[in-house]
């Protein structure tokens, strides 16, 4: 199979679909792998690394592209660049489909197999394959970093003679793949840590990382998870009564880090602008989803600002951030999807059959798999009957009856005394 990989044009990606380490294994099972020259630059790659473990160096993305069965890259890509993919051949990405149904549509419309790294089944057998874990875990780490640099004090405590140094008091909002990292992130670097989640499964979890739980825990937060993992939105009673139970543990703390993003969907507001007033000049809020809006409602996607003497992070791509170690953990997650998307004499095969494959496939052929990006036909209106016009009421003639002659009330008949006979 000849595969390919691109130089990343969004802006701010930093990060490459594969790294030397992954295509000598592609290489070893009789692939070919041609890379568009500049493309692990972000990730500190030279193209004279990818030579030397066996890849070929193309000038443009066109020529990178030529005669491709396999596109692979770590964002969407614009949709001219499916103009230069054959018909037929494959593209896997984190294409983030929610955001743009129309490139899915594209690629059914220029027949190319469009797979999806961020819908990959959460089962056991594609643990090795979940992009979202590898990239989320080290975004984890990384906004504990970020809230470091930006806050300005110590986060352990430290006792000096001239004194103590109190730890910093950091709450993680969100007990996914992320916020998992971000508290033990924080707890490795001294930080007095404290977390939530609407998730059940996630109290056990924070506990073992020696950080406390902060939830309100009813009935609707014991049914609060997916068969996916996710977290489910919650209804707006709930967010009610987590945000008076957060609102006065919030202002006691020091770093925030918000991680609440559920796919396709704005993020949840978390913490309120009068939250954000409540907390000490000098606090820091990472915002992991601020790509979607942000949990924040002060949060600026791409920005750092300070807000009531708060600052407020809103970076969009913390992944990119550690490219060279997240390029090299999404390299390994392509590794171990290619072969369900290979035939047994490798070339470009999908399994078809494969539970994996087929949660993965948003479009094969001419046609979208996913119906939740199929372009849907317009609904018709059928023009509305004119109503048929009212007749005129019909009067209805009501005979006249004939004059009855009133007949005169006989006059009572008196009878008339009898004689008087005489001498009586």
């Amino acid at each position: 199979m000849k595969l390919a990989v691109l130089k990343e044009k969004m802006p701010g990606e930093s990060r490459v679909a594969l790294t030397p380490e992954t295509i000598k294994k592609m290489m070893a099972a009789g692939h070919q792998v041609i890379i568009e020259a500049g493309a692990g630059k972000g990730a500190s790659i030279a193209d004279a690394a990818y030579k030397e473990a066996g890849a070929k160096i193309a000038k443009t993305a066109k020529a990178t592209l030529t005669g491709a069965d396999l596109l692979l890259a770590v964002r969407r890509p614009a949709k001219t660049v499916l103009t230069d993919l054959k018909k037929g051949a494959g593209l896997i990405a984190l294409l983030d489909p929610f955001d743009d149904p129309g490139f899915i549509q594209a690629c059914a419309a220029k027949g190319v197999d469009a797979f999806a790294m961020e819908f990959v089944p959460r089962i056991t057998r594609a643990q090795s394959m979940d992009a979202l874990s590898s990239q989320s875990n080290l975004a984890g780490y990384r906004a504990i970093i970020e809230a470091a640099e930006l806050y300005g004090k110590a986060l352990p405590m430290m006792m000096t003679a001239a004194g103590t140094v109190a730890a910093a008091k950091t709450f993680v909002m969100g007990a996914g793949v992320a916020g998992l990292q971000a508290i033990a992130t924080a707890r490795r670097l001294g930080a007095i840590v404290s977390a939530t989640d609407v998730r059940p499964a996630a109290k056990e979890q924070v506990a073992s990382l020696g950080a406390k739980f902060v939830a309100v825990e009813n009935d609707e937060f014991k049914e609060a998870e997916t068969a996916g993992g996710y977290a489910k939105q919650m209804s707006a009673a709930y967010q009610k009564e987590q945000a008076e139970l957060v609102t006065g543990h919030i202002a006691k703390q020091d770093i925030v880090v918000t991680t609440a993003l559920i796919p396709g969907r704005p993020a949840p507001k978390l913490i309120s602008e009068a939250m954000v007033k409540s907390m000490a000049d000098g606090s820091v809020i990472i915002d992991m989803a601020a790509e979607r809006g942000g949990n924040c409602a002060l949060t600026k996607p791409g920005q750092v600002v300070v807000r009531h003497g708060v600052t407020i992070a809103g970076y969009t791509n913390l992944p990119s951030r550690l490219a060279a170690d997240t390029s090299a953990l999404y390299g390994r997650n392509l590794a171990a999807i290619l072969p369900l998307l290979s035939a047994e004499d490798g070339s470009y095969g999908p399994n078809w059959e494969d539970e994996i494959v087929l949660g993965a496939n948003l479009s094969r052929g001419n046609k979208v798999t996913n119906e939740a990006f199929a372009k849907k036909a317009p609904v018709k209106k059928t023009p509305a009957k004119k109503p048929a016009p009212k007749k005129p009421p019909v009067k209805k003639t009501v005979a006249k009856k004939a004059p009855t002659k009133k007949t005169p009330a006989k006059k009572p008949t008196t009878k008339r005394a009898a004689p008087k006979k005489k001498g009586s």
